[in-house]
């Protein structure tokens, strides 16, 4: 079943209503709907029936039949229990996947081997490297023969340094020391209104924070680099439609090392474009992808600021840039993009956007992070439409890939 029920739903309160009869094998069955209270204002529906063999349970695809009605409502309430277990201890298996990614286990896994090989390799102890190795097998990322040989799963492979669509990074990041010690002032930011716990933290910036520490700022790129595969594959799938006919020049503010433009020049080879970033992320040639894209000859790379001096083109893209800044250094970064754009010229903003309350969406949860992390946040459509008017621009549509999961935001020159 989807959702089960609380257990604190009140069965005496329950609604019920009659349905029409069910037909299980040649047992007819007559059924009611059971709408339970899971929290304060929602609502799990079930329909149970009673029949010769017992009380039977149907959700959506499944039918069960329980022969009391004890263990139907025992199912239901462990169902629900499940759900909020694997909340409670979800940080049990990222740190588990840290460990493993860490300590080089998936990177060694070039072939099955033993628990005791993997853990003379890689110097670990012998008996704890195993429990390690069960408990990623249990996650699903590692395959355990009986005689304790281990090899990776597909989901497995993703987390290896040299996958062409690695994950890695991502782990590195999201569960290493610092960002994992932002989440503990959640509360307090929540109770007394201000963000970024990057600050209570550790006293400064994240970006100024990554100047100083060098380990940090790869940890961050790498991350990024890994966001940024995923993200350039829906952001042309959203603008498979769209037609670059009238754009000849493209620029990536805030571009990383290029995936996302190069990526975008290779599918369109009439285009020419420029990545302006930080002299930092750019300084290693060999890193870049215009070389690796062979578009070389069409893409420039430019060291510096979104903040300063803007190069001018016909079109600017920027991708998960904004929702790390605030509404008032958002409208900056607009306005200045706008001080040099021609009029019709056109802007992309490829983020996360909220949904309405109605749809369970990843942008709510990566909101929180934002929150977490610096001055930024995840926003709805309209928003981001008042975020264009505020640094001269107009809102034109919303590009989706199938996912739905990034929006590709269009808008023109005011």
């Amino acid at each position: 079943m989807a959702r089960g029920a609380s257990a604190r739903g009140n069965w005496k309160s329950s609604k019920f209503r009659l349905s029409e009869k069910l037909q299980v094998g040649n047992q007819p069955i007559q059924s009611i709907s059971i709408i339970v209270p899971v929290q304060d204002q929602e609502w799990s529906k079930f329909t149970v029936g009673l029949g010769a063999d017992g009380w039977l349970i149907h959700s959506e695809h499944e039918f069960v039949l329980y022969p009391l009605f004890s263990d139907l409502l025992q199912t239901i309430m462990t169902e629900s229990h499940s759900k909020l277990f694997d909340l409670i201890f979800g940080r049990w298996r990222s740190q588990i996947l840290y460990a493993g990614v860490k300590l080089g286990i998936f990177d060694t896994l070039e072939e099955p081997k033993e628990a005791s090989a993997i853990a003379q390799e890689l110097g670990l102890d012998p008996n704890l490297s195993y429990r390690l190795l069960r408990a990623l097998g249990s996650l699903e990322l590692l395959r355990e023969s009986g005689d304790r040989k281990f090899s990776l799963t597909d989901t497995g492979q993703l987390l290896r340094s040299d996958h062409p669509t690695t994950l890695r990074g991502i782990v590195v990041l999201t569960e290493g020391r610092e960002h994992y010690a932002l989440w503990k002032h959640l509360g307090d930011m929540v109770r007394d209104g201000r963000q970024n716990a990057f600050v209570r933290e550790f006293g400064q910036m994240a970006f100024d924070y990554a100047v100083e520490h060098p380990a940090y700022a790869r940890a961050f790129d790498e991350a990024m680099s890994n966001h940024s595969c995923l993200q350039t594959d829906w952001t042309l799938e959203a603008l498979k439609a769209y037609d670059f006919s009238k754009i000849s020049h493209l620029c990536d503010v805030g571009g990383g090392q290029g995936h996302l433009l190069c990526s975008i020049l290779a599918e369109y080879p009439f285009l020419k474009g420029t990545v302006l970033e930080r002299a930092s992320v750019i300084a290693n040639r060999q890193q870049l992808w215009a070389t690796k894209l062979n578009v070389g000859g069409r893409c420039e790379y430019v060291a510096g600021d979104m903040f300063g001096k803007i190069p001018k083109a016909d079109a600017y893209i920027m991708k998960m840039i904004l929702h790390d800044w605030s509404d008032d250094e958002c409208a900056r970064i607009l306005s200045n993009i706008r001080s040099v754009a021609a009029n019709r010229s056109r802007v992309f903003i490829v983020e996360h956007i909220v949904p309405g309350p109605e749809k369970p969406h990843f942008s709510k949860l990566y909101d929180i992070q934002m929150m977490c992390w610096g001055t930024g946040r995840e926003r709805t459509l309209d928003e981001y439409a008042a975020l264009l008017r505020k640094g001269g621009w107009t809102y034109i549509q919303t590009w989706y890939p199938a996912s739905g999961l990034i929006g590709v935001i269009e808008g023109t020159a005011a």
